[in-house]
């Protein structure tokens, strides 16, 4: 997802250079300015990628969230927790979810406080087609060797468990 003609340098290597020029910290301001530009561009494609299925990236992953629970739901809190997103966020989700008969939301059974979401057989349907699609797409990823995959996974590990990820 390009926003307009390339350019003929990459404007991260020049923000570095100047960078340099007055400050020190260039390979974490280039390594950081450049994770940051990949994930735009991946989050673009996948949604792109979605988009014909009325979902996004974020919706995609609380379906997936709850088609991997035992029960099909789970409270609005822990979906927040697992998706590592704000109360306020997971509501928004669930309730777009919910319009499009994807889920459905139901007191829980045990915690009069709490609200289950719960996914439909559509949700659980439209999981599977978008996932054949996104797999397809190697998650807007085929840019890199399976090996190369892992490699990044594993470089990208220590900075999520030493900000508490896990």
């Amino acid at each position: 997802m390009s926003t307009g003609a390339r350019l003929p340098f990459d404007p991260i290597d020049e923000a570095a250079r100047q960078w340099g020029a007055r400050w020190e910290g260039v390979p974490a301001m280039h390594a950081v300015t450049s994770l940051m530009r990949v994930q735009q561009l991946v989050i673009g494609r996948l949604d792109a990628i979605l988009r014909p299925h009325g979902l996004t990236f974020a919706r995609y992953e609380a379906l997936v969230l709850l088609v991997f629970s035992s029960r099909g739901s789970l409270p609005l809190g822990k979906m927040g927790e697992r998706l590592q997103v704000h109360p306020t966020s997971v509501t928004s989700i669930v309730r777009r979810l919910e319009a499009a008969g994807l889920v459905v939301r139901r007191p829980h059974p045990q915690d009069g406080r709490a609200v289950l979401a719960e996914i439909t057989d559509e949700g659980r349907a439209l999981v599977e087609t978008a996932t054949r699609d996104l797999v397809e797409s190697d998650f807007a990823l085929g840019a890199l060797s399976e090996a190369e995959l892992e490699r990044l996974s594993t470089l990208l590990a220590p900075v999520r468990h030493s900000a508490g990820d896990f």
